[in-house]
């Protein structure tokens, strides 16, 4: 309900924008959301499944890998196949970039400077052009160049900068600018001084994550930690969350990171209590399973659940739909931050479930109104 503050707003770097397929990357355009299929390429049906569980979960780009000429035999399927721009992972057969250039990626993720000879940058970068290809730089703490490490002795961030920038220096050689770098790392210390010292140099977008990160809560808390620090000082254009999880979850996750940062607004963001012995129903089962049973709204909006009357009259003020938990089994309803109504324990869950997915009806509805009415005018400006 209440909009972002003075003291909330982010001063987003100023980088160039560049094309990833048809979703604009830098710029101002809003920051993406991107993954990585874990399915085996050459089986096309299954990595179109998993990505279309990519899609619904709301991911902007997602990432395929292309180790072998198996894996690009049939990549057109995929990027056909696939509503959202396909980037093919490639690191050292740069005959893969070429392939799957041709077969119709929006976008090669390949470091130059590992594929060998000029002659064969040259040919990925004439692939690339040719088919409307962005190329991201993928540097990575843990396969820094030989050179690098015997200069600086370990990875550090300036050994990750100079990594990025010879990568860099390569294409734009070859008249290429169509790229966006990443200078990953395990470590948060490490990524974020790399990201920053690498934000200070170039005007390129920059995809930002926490390699290797871990599991689904230990990776999700580095990485919030790692990413949200370089966001909040306005560094990345596209992130991607890096777990031993499903990549739906990866897209959960980034969501969550930027709505967080109020960056991005999807589905609904959830304000709940811990909960304590105060509690008048269970408040991290009901949350549970309103989180899954709510997981296919799209539609931005945001619904407090309190367990007992301390906080959850003020939650319940700032979202759009409330409930705080009472005695008796009976608990309120708040609406547009108004106390409304109350509901019983045993209906509670699909009560705000309605109550939920009518709202967001009622958003789409106004929008799609608003859109009509904005036609009319410019018409009638005609």
């Amino acid at each position: 309900m209440s909009s972002i503050r003075p003291w909330r707003d982010i001063d987003r770097r100023k980088s160039r924008q560049i094309m990833v397929g048809k979703v604009p990357v830098g710029g101002d355009a809003p920051i993406t959301v991107q993954t990585m299929t874990n399915t085996p390429t050459e089986d096309v049906g299954a990595t179109l499944d998993q990505i279309r569980r990519c899609e619904d979960a709301g991911a902007d780009i997602i990432r395929v890998s292309c180790p072998t000429e198996e894996s690009t035999a049939n990549f057109d399927q995929i990027t056909r196949g696939a509503n959202v721009p396909i980037v093919a992972d490639i690191h050292f057969h740069y005959k893969r970039a070429l392939e799957a250039a041709d077969k119709g990626a929006a976008c090669l993720r390949i470091n130059p400077g590992n594929i060998g000879s000029s002659e064969r940058v040259a040919e990925v970068v004439r692939a690339a052009k040719a088919n409307g290809c962005a190329i991201r730089i993928g540097v990575n703490a843990g396969s820094l160049e030989r050179d690098l490490l015997e200069k600086y002795g370990e990875p550090c961030p300036e050994a990750l900068v100079e990594s990025a920038l010879d990568h860099i220096k390569l294409l734009q050689d070859h008249d290429f600018h169509e790229f966006k770098v990443a200078v990953k790392a395990s470590d948060v210390f490490l990524a974020v001084a790399a990201y920053m010292q690498l934000a200070e140099t170039v005007d390129c977008p920059l995809h930002l994550g926490i390699t290797e990160a871990g599991g689904l809560i230990g990776g999700t808390v580095k990485s919030a930690i790692g990413m949200g620090n370089l966001l909040w000082y306005g560094i990345g254009d596209t992130i991607r969350v890096s777990l031993s999880a499903e990549p739906e979850q990866e897209v959960r996750v980034g969501f969550e990171i930027l709505k967080s940062l109020g960056l991005r607004t999807r589905g609904v963001r959830v304000v709940s209590c811990p909960s304590c012995a105060r509690q008048g129903f269970d408040v991290i089962r009901t949350v549970t399973a309103l989180e899954e049973r709510l997981s296919h709204i799209k539609t931005p909006l945001s619904l407090s659940v309190l367990g007992c009357v301390v906080n959850g009259p003020g939650e319940a003020r700032e979202t759009d739909i409330g409930i705080t938990g009472g005695g008796a089994g009976k608990h309120m309803v708040y609406l547009s931050g108004v106390t409304d109504h109350h509901v019983e324990s045993a209906d509670m869950l699909d009560h705000i479930v309605n109550l939920v997915e009518k709202k967001a009806a009622e958003i789409e509805d106004s929008m799609i109104d608003a859109g009509h009415a904005d036609g009319a005018a410019a018409q009638a400006a005609e």
